[in-house]
């Protein structure tokens, strides 16, 4: 997978499930800060000199290389390829390294939402769309399985051509829910919004706070807190600099990276994501509902699987900051409701999306796809 922190974030129970099933596991990302943990974990970890964008054709060309060095090396029975980026590159080392006529491995290929890819209208998400049905098309051929994580994505593959049974739905990467445990409403004062993600545009962080902005011009009030970090490699990022202006404003703050979010569900009583074009499945959203918390999000695809309007949150259309704020005034303004969607959120999440049921699902998957692989040898 692309990086190291991902894996760390939303990887690491499906790796564990799979090393307590006798795999032997080798994470291949580029490596950061988490290197140490990885390792920790008994997983081999082996570095890739990438970036998440601006390889260009030189860059893209040494690393499909090495990778394909890499399943030389490692002769692997199977491969998990994660993200865009991963299972285009990893897919073309694939045909590389074992073009000899050995056996290759069977791929497993998870695209963690299509929604920005085939939905977003700007020059770069134009430029990109090519790469993403090639990315598609590989991961579909010889036999490999496409991982999604919601129907919607499910419903995409299924207009570019790909065969339902090349598709499996595993929805989100898993919540422990023993970790994010349901927490008691917060104590009195000015009510408090969290919009937990990286501080990207696309994850609606500007319109939630023209959203606050709108209501406390109204005299509610409503407290904005921003968690997360900038992403400078995400052209989408919005920069230090901006956020801390954002955060003079009464009313918002940014705290940055946050190293346990659930101290941010302990002061925060609604959770807002609103995302323009989706993704898989938010995991930040399969938190906020693990802690109780009911969740405000775009009605967009990933977002619809975590927000069941009326019963664990709300949906406003994206982009729609009008909406956004009445809905944010209205869950303000009646704790029972606030009360009763977090408990509904929680249970949702102990029932669909619990890090065990995702390890169980996935750890199937790979069984079948080698009993597929041993029965065409």
């Amino acid at each position: 997978m692309t990086e190291d922190w991902y894996f760390c974030s939303h990887r690491l129970p499906v790796a564990r499930a799979a090393r307590d099933l006798g795999f032997d596991v080798v994470v291949a990302t580029r490596v950061d800060r988490h290197g140490a943990r990885i390792r920790d974990e008994g997983f081999a970890l082996r570095a890739i000199a990438w970036r998440r964008r601006g390889d260009q054709l030189t860059g893209a060309v040494r690393s499909v290389r090495a990778i394909a060095r890499l399943y030389r090396e490692e002769r692997p029975d199977l491969l998990h390829h994660v993200a865009v980026k991963p299972v285009l590159f990893g897919s073309l080392a694939r045909v590389l390294a074992f073009r000899d006529g050995t056996a290759a491995p069977v791929a497993i290929n998870s695209l963690m939402g299509l929604g920005s890819g085939f939905a977003a209208t700007t020059l770069a998400a134009r430029m990109r769309r090519p790469l993403l049905g090639l990315a598609v098309r590989l991961a579909a051929g010889a036999g490999g399985h496409i991982v999604v994580q919601n129907p919607d994505d499910a419903a995409r593959l299924g207009r570019l051509g790909i065969a339902p049974e090349r598709i499996a739905l595993i929805r989100g990467s898993g919540v422990d829910t023993a970790h994010f445990a349901a927490l008691p409403p917060p104590g009195t004062g000015p009510l408090t919004v969290a919009l937990v993600a990286r501080m990207l545009r696309d994850k609606g962080v500007l319109d939630a706070v023209a959203a606050i902005r709108r209501l406390r011009s109204r005299g509610l009030a409503i407290e904005l807190e921003l968690a997360g970090p900038t992403d400078p490699g995400n052209a989408g990022s919005l920069s230090a600099q901006t956020l801390s202006r954002l955060a003079a404003e009464p009313g918002i703050r940014w705290l940055g990276d946050v190293a346990d979010v659930r101290t941010v569900w302990r002061r925060a009583a609604i959770a807002v994501l609103p995302t323009s074009y989706g993704e898989g499945v938010p995991k930040a959203l399969l938190e906020a509902a693990a802690c109780a918390r009911p969740i405000i999000a775009s009605d967009v695809p990933g977002c619809r699987e975590v927000v069941r309007p009326g019963e664990t949150g709300l949906l406003v259309p994206p982009r729609d900051i009008a909406a956004l704020a009445e809905a944010i005034a209205a869950l303000a303004a009646d704790p029972a409701l606030r009360l009763n969607m977090g408990r509904a959120g929680r249970s949702l999440v102990e029932c669909h999306f619990a890090e065990e049921i995702v390890a169980r699902e996935t750890a199937a998957l790979y069984r079948a796809a080698l009993a597929e692989r041993m029965a065409r040898r």
